[in-house]
């Protein structure tokens, strides 16, 4: 039943966008679906193709440091308590820098692609660190409590305990970084710096007032995002099946 109102909520969506060319709302600057389409077919996979993986590459790396960091640190937290409040503050940090400001300070430090990489991983910090922390702490109590009854400390509860506890959250908060680091590498990649990607190609259709490639570079971006999110959603589902149903109750 989701998956088919999923499919008319597209279907919805789409016909509302054709309305919207048909009444050429924005002078012209919505070009229809086939239009758009026709254009992506005939630019073809020698543009979308190489800008496509870049752009992956550069998400996927953000992804694997962001979250690798952010659990790691939630893990910490809970070994060493004391330690709660400084990471809290770190991770809010990292979610209320505005990270467009710090992207042009990395590109003048070690330029290339570290703001990619950079800002993806920065997208997907506090998502992960705050879904794990809930997560390992919603284990169970009377669980907890039997693993030090038989002599076991905290790193014996977070082994057998707390990490299988906290696979709904996190599973879940990694199906929602794995867009945002896409947003991130996108977003690296405006800054200038590099000539590949699909930020760098989104620029360069938008400053030759290329509206079609423009719309199809959006969808191109829009289409790398859900297929992260996809692919994670594909993995907790293989890994820990019984996530799906904990998280929807």
């Amino acid at each position: 039943m989701r998956r088919v109102g999923g499919l008319l909520g597209l279907a919805l969506l789409v016909a509302l966008w054709w309305l919207l060319a048909d009444l050429e709302v924005g002078g012209g600057t919505i070009p229809s679906p086939w239009r758009v389409l026709h254009v992506m077919y005939t630019d073809g996979w020698a543009l979308y193709g190489p800008n496509f993986r870049i752009t992956a590459s550069g998400a996927l790396q953000g992804f694997a440091w962001g979250n690798g960091l952010a659990i790691a640190l939630a893990i910490l937290v809970m070994l060493v308590p004391p330690i709660e409040s400084l990471a809290t503050q770190l991770a809010i940090l990292s979610y209320c820098t505005p990270l467009l400001a710090l992207g042009p300070i990395i590109l003048v430090v070690f330029g290339g692609r570290t703001p990619t990489v950079f800002l993806a991983a920065m997208y997907c910090f506090f998502t992960t660190m705050v879904g794990t922390v809930s997560g390992l702490r919603s284990a169970d109590r009377t669980s907890l409590d039997l693993v030090r009854a038989y002599g076991g400390g905290r790193w014996q509860q977070l082994r057998r305990v707390q990490l299988i506890a906290a696979l709904p959250n996190t599973l879940a908060a990694l199906k929602i970084a794995a867009p945002s680091a896409v947003l991130g590498a996108i977003i690296g990649e405006y800054l200038g710096g590099i000539d590949s990607g699909i930020g760098v190609a989104l620029t360069a259709a938008q400053t030759s007032y290329n509206v079609p490639r423009t719309w199809g570079m959006a969808l191109a971006a829009a289409a790398l995002a859900g297929i992260g999110y996809a692919a994670v959603a594909l993995v907790a589902r293989l890994v820990a099946p019984w996530t799906a149903q904990e998280v929807r109750s």
